[in-house]
Order: C-alpha cells, then structure tokens, then sequence
C-alpha cells in the first residue's frame, strides 16, 4: 500500500458520505494505491452506520476502526497509525473543511523528498475570535518554545513517511505536535497552503477549554524530545543553579557576620538559603535517578538512541 488517509470521525453522519466521494475524486487519477482508515471515536450520532455502508462499497479501500467509547482525537489518531498499512500516512479531518483535492498536492511534495508536508489554512473559513485568533496565539508560541517553526500546528491535514511516524506513541493532545517529534528525529519538513472551507454539517467539536491541555502537553514534549535521553541536564543544570544561589545566600550570612556581627540564624535569608540548597541537592538526586530510568527504558526493549534515514552498503 503507498497511502493511508486517517481520518478521526466523531459525530460526523451527515459529511462522511460527501467526504468519501471526494477522497474518490481527488485520487482518481493517481497511480499510487491507497486506503482510507475511519476511525470512529465513540460517535453517538449514526457515523457508524453511514461507515459501514462506505465499507460494504468500497471494502478493498476502506477500514472502519470502531471505539467502544469517545477517547478523544489524539487516540483516534493512533489507531489510525497502528491500522494504517500504507508508506505515507495522511491525516485529514471529517467535517469537510479541509479538502481532498489537496491531497495529491502534498504528495508531489513529498515525492521531492521531504517527510512531512503540513498544510496551512491560510484563508481560514472560522469564527475570527473565538478559533483563528487563540490558534495563532498558540501557534506562535508552539513555534517560539519547540523551534519548529509552523504557521498552522492546528491544520489536520498533514502526509508523514511511515519512518518519522512510528517511533512514539501519543497521549493526551499531542497529535498536533506530531511535526515537533519528528523534527527531533531529523525529518525534512515541508509547510503548504491548503483551501479550506466552512462547515457544512454539524457543529465544532473544540472549544477553549483545550488551551490548558495543549500549554500542558507543550510542556511534556519539550521533556521528551530535548531531555529523554539525558534528563540529568534538566534535572541536574536546576539543582546547581539552586544549590549555587542557596550557597551564594549562606556566604553572604557568614561574610555579614563576620564584618557587622549580624547573626546568622535569625534572618529570613538563612532559611531561604537552606531550602535553596536542599532542593538543589534533590533535583540532581532526582536527574539521577531519570538517567537510570532512560537507561532501564532503552535497554530492555532494545531501543536505538538514535534514528536513520537511510544505510548504503557497497
């Protein structure tokens, strides 16, 4: 198989007839093979229904993926990946904004030799200040902490080689920093405009409330992909900074002491000091402890420390 197109379906019945039919269209002329994984993630509308009668038409192209309840896009996602059989995956939305017809363009991309082509909704069809302005805020400040520098995080539609993919697994909301993890491993990046249109069929499945989860998950992939090899240079490059500054504030005490007669212990910054020094200590303890942890990790699963593209032999 060349492509896998995944696509979460959460509530969708009305679309996902339309949607098919416009896969069908846009890949009409292609001479690659491809398939279309559904994954329906605990829909309680008729979406399972409607994926049925799409796999009952078209069973050499279509795998519908059922959960037993709403586990969210990021898992929906992952199934799609653990399902997909194809070299290149695609991911696309179900709701009809993003469009098929684009689909083929990103593959000539990646055809040029890039892992990933990440569409960007340029002209973006959403309400103004309650989607595009919160998605630019967190795209910028994605961009600004991960380095990787993408205008549109949040756009579904993105092509990944199977290699750059596959490597990790994905929790929480991280399927839109899934661009973040391969860059780790040296993927080739590539960022497109892509059309995109109001929605059709029902209602938004996002609100606001997701912001704490993406500021949060931010957090957890920077760890895993600047310090899960060595998370003593966190943990420990923490604890001398505040071991040094409770030692700092301790010389400062002994050195008032010893020229204006101050005592020691009965100013604020002696207890200060202390804790200070005493979590210094711990935070190079606990880095300690992580390495081991790193090392356990890799080595009883036989886990590279490192990625390839590609081995000549002669």
């Amino acid at each position: 198989m060349d492509v896998s197109i995944v696509i979460p379906v959460y509530n969708e019945e009305e679309s996902l007839p339309h949607l098919h039919a416009a896969i069908e269209t846009a890949l009409a002329g292609l001479t690659r093979t491809w398939e279309v994984i559904y994954v329906n993630d605990g829909s309680r509308d008729q979406s399972q229904t409607a994926l049925e009668k799409l796999a009952a038409q078209d069973p050499a192209r279509v795998c519908v993926v059922e959960f037993r309840r709403n586990f969210g896009q990021t898992t929906a996602v992952a199934a799609g990946i653990d399902h997909a059989r194809g070299d290149v995956i695609v991911f696309l939305d179900a709701d009809l904004q993003n469009d098929p017809a684009d689909i083929p363009m990103i593959l000539d991309k990646l055809d040029e030799g890039y892992d990933v082509v990440s569409g960007w909704r340029k002209n973006r069809e959403d309400n103004a200040l309650t989607r595009n302005l919160p998605s630019h805020m967190a795209n910028w400040l994605i961009s600004k902490v991960t380095g990787v520098h993408l205008h549109d995080y949040g756009c579904t539609l993105k092509a990944y080689r199977r290699e750059v993919i596959t490597g990790f697994r994905l929790y929480g909301e991280m399927h839109r920093f899934i661009p973040v993890y391969a860059n780790a491993i040296g993927a080739k990046m590539l960022e497109v405009p892509v059309r995109h249109h109001a929605r059709q069929f029902g209602k938004s499945k996002y609100g606001l409330e997701r912001t704490v989860k993406v500021v949060l998950d931010l957090i957890a992939v920077q760890f895993l992909t600047r310090y899960s090899a060595k998370p003593i240079y966190l943990f420990g490059g923490g604890g001398i900074a505040m071991f040094a500054a409770g030692f700092a504030g301790l010389l400062f005490l002994a050195v008032r002491k010893l020229i204006i007669q101050v005592d020691i212990l009965t100013s604020p910054i002696f207890i200060i000091a202390v804790l200070l020094a005493l979590m210094g200590f711990q935070s190079i303890l606990m880095g300690l402890i992580a390495e081991l942890l790193v090392r356990t990790y890799h080595e009883s699963q036989q886990k590279p420390t490192y990625t390839l593209r590609k081995v000549i032999r002669g």
